[in-house]
């Protein structure tokens, strides 16, 4: 574990020790309760996930924050390098509930709300935590979109302010899915080429079926696992009561924007495209065969790009720090070997082409027999590697 992970670790689980162990002098009113705010996706793709914030408000002081861990600075130095090497500093804000809500009603994006069933002493403990994160030394975090982003640093802060019970434990989940299988559930409409993309750089660690801790990576699953996760107290007899966790759910701000639902146009379907462009080249492939036609252009073209694409898999896999990108084995069909290819398109050795011909078909059984999930465009491009690479091979025999 990285040392800044170690820390923030440790103090949290210091603060919760000290928290469930002792009263608390913060004291707010009767009145005062804390609420879980899930707010819909948007039509950027960085909200196409929806987000998740914690509401506490005292009316009886007139205080009414929120309280937000998916905050980013555009404007931070080097921001798109250090996204892409996994060194983005996410940090909670505060703000004022009326602002929050403002800014959604103005993406016309919905707001649901999920009280929290929560002791005096729990809801206490609840916003020590929170000003405690909201200090300026643990404000910041490093962010890792499937384990520390919004949604996971609300589920771990609402189980570390609870006394002597647990909202949220491991278990799981019949029919489970994977990572890669909850992020495609939300890029299937419009959004299919950024599916493809990220499909191309995640590795074989996405493919593992997650448990029901996993699945509150997104806000939604948060929510639906809120609205129905009971915990268990005991009491001074020694008897168990099992309640909700909350008290459901009420909607605070409807949607009132056309989210991108839409089915993508069969035209710019990625997979029809690719799979358009196999049979084109198919086509070429024959009619340079029967008159001699040299088509070498196409094969530094196709060549170069699945170079270009072998750059970005290797980059995600050893320089940057996510972990769900690393042991990529679409490097078996975006291989580094078209590097050679596109500068001697017509003199590589006979053995080259056959060992990226091995690479292909086993890209092909990775894909089919589940051990890594690959992108539905990688078919028709290997087919289409197949094709080039089965002419280069029969030229070799003239």
């Amino acid at each position: 574990m990285k040392p800044h992970k170690f820390l923030s670790v440790c103090v949290l689980l210091l603060l919760s020790v000290v928290l469930r162990g002792q009263q608390l002098q913060v004291s707010l009113s009767d009145s005062a309760f804390a609420s879980l705010l899930t707010c819909s996706a948007g039509n950027d793709f960085y909200t196409t996930f929806g987000h998740s914030a914690i509401r506490v408000c005292d009316p009886a002081v007139g205080m009414d924050i929120v309280y937000n861990y998916g905050v980013f600075d555009f404007d931070t130095p080097h921001f798109y390098w250090k996204f892409a090497c996994g060194n983005l500093n996410y940090c909670l804000a505060r703000t004022s509930f009326e602002h929050f809500i403002w800014g959604y009603a103005e993406e016309g994006r919905s707001v649901q709300e999920q009280r929290l069933r929560l002791t005096s002493q729990e809801l206490n403990n609840l916003f020590v935590l929170l000003e405690t994160n909201y200090l300026p030394q643990y404000r910041y975090y490093r962010y890792d979109f499937f384990k520390d982003n919004c949604a996971t640093r609300v589920r771990d802060i609402i189980n570390g302010c609870l006394s002597h019970r647990t909202a949220f434990v491991p278990r799981e989940v019949p029919q489970a899915r994977t990572y890669r299988q909850l992020l495609r559930g939300y890029t299937e409409n419009d959004l299919l080429w950024w599916q493809n993309g990220i499909d191309m750089l995640l590795g074989m660690r996405c493919d593992r079926k997650c448990n029901s801790m996993e699945y509150m990576f997104l806000p939604i699953e948060l929510y639906c696992q809120l609205d129905s996760a009971q915990t268990v107290t005991l009491s001074e007899h020694g008897d168990s009561e099992s309640l909700p966790i909350s008290y459901g759910a009420t909607t605070l701000l409807p949607a009132s924007a056309q989210t991108n639902t839409e089915q993508c146009h069969p035209w710019t379907n990625p997979v029809i495209i690719f799979w358009g462009l196999m049979f084109l080249v198919l086509a070429l492939s024959v009619m340079a065969g029967v008159w001699d036609w040299n088509i070498s252009w196409l094969d530094v073209v196709l060549f170069v790009l699945m170079a270009v694409a072998s750059l970005f898999i290797l980059f995600f896999w050893i320089v940057s720090s996510y972990d769900c990108t690393k042991w990529n084995l679409n490097i078996l069909w975006a291989s580094p070997l078209f590097f050679y290819f596109a500068v001697r398109p017509n003199s590589s050795p006979l053995w080259l082409w056959i060992v990226q011909m091995v690479m292909l078909t086993a890209a092909l059984i990775v894909g089919f027999t589940g051990v890594q999930s690959i992108p539905h465009i990688a078919y028709p491009i290997i087919l289409t590697l197949y094709i080039r690479i089965v002419s280069k091979i029969l030229n070799h025999r003239k």
